[in-house]
């Protein structure tokens, strides 16, 4: 009943969170206390919440029983398939309420919203680079140490994001999760899917500032300007 009334008695003594149920309190005051109970078998990591060992345990069991039922890609967490689903239905829930520039995840609107605040907190130590998250500073430090740790088991070569290895793997594959739900067309990657889409809306958001030119990707901008400077 108190998912509808709204109550909350389980309060933490700490902070100001509140809760439904007893359960809920225990495993939040962990965040707290720094209680890690629930121990991987596999390898030493350890978690506060069961559920979130049973997810770390998929990424050494392979395990993606997560399906989308518009492309065949799969996934270990339910949030990411959540996540993936918006490629298709175009859903973007999260608004900056500075710029009204939306996004599919909270976490891409987090990261967004530093650059109306120009806060960089992760400082290479090597150049002056800053970035608005320590992910973004470790693939930048790549380039400056050369470490490119992500290998392909098919051919060898060697990637510094994870992120291109996967699109690289497509290569191989012949994967294209990506699917214009306008046409039959496919795409192994997500960026050409939205290029593609363009053909069907008529969006040319890449302008000539020299004339008023429009088109539907910066490559074709780019070939454009050439014809200004000769």
């Amino acid at each position: 009943m108190r998912i509808h009334t709204g109550e909350r008695p389980y309060k933490c003594t700490i902070c100001s969170a509140a809760f439904y149920e007893v359960g809920a309190l225990k495993r939040h005051t962990r965040i707290h206390s720094g209680d890690n109970p629930n121990k991987c078998t596999v390898c030493n990591a350890s978690f506060s919440a069961s559920r979130d060992l049973k997810r770390h345990l998929r990424t050494h069991t392979g395990e993606r029983p997560y399906k989308c039922t518009i492309c065949s890609a799969d996934f270990s967490c339910s949030e990411q398939l959540k996540q993936h689903v918006r490629i298709h239905t175009g859903e973007r829930p999260y608004e900056c309420t500075i710029c009204s520039a939306d996004f599919t995840r909270t976490r891409s609107l987090k990261q967004h919203l530093m650059t109306h605040t120009d806060e960089n907190p992760d400082e290479c130590t090597v150049c002056s680079a800053a970035f608005s998250e320590s992910g973004a500073l470790k693939q930048h430090m790549s380039t400056h140490t050369g470490e490119r740790p992500y290998k392909c088991t098919i051919c060898s070569t060697n990637f510094s994001r994870s992120g291109c290895l996967k699109q690289h793997i497509r290569t191989h594959t012949g994967e294209k999760q990506y699917k214009c739900t306008m046409c039959s067309a496919a795409f192994s990657h997500s960026g050409n899917l939205k290029i593609h889409i363009r053909t069907h809306t008529g969006e040319r958001p890449y302008k000539c500032t020299i004339c008023s030119a429009a088109f539907p990707n910066s490559g074709k901008l780019k070939s454009h300007i050439t014809s200004h400077i000769g």
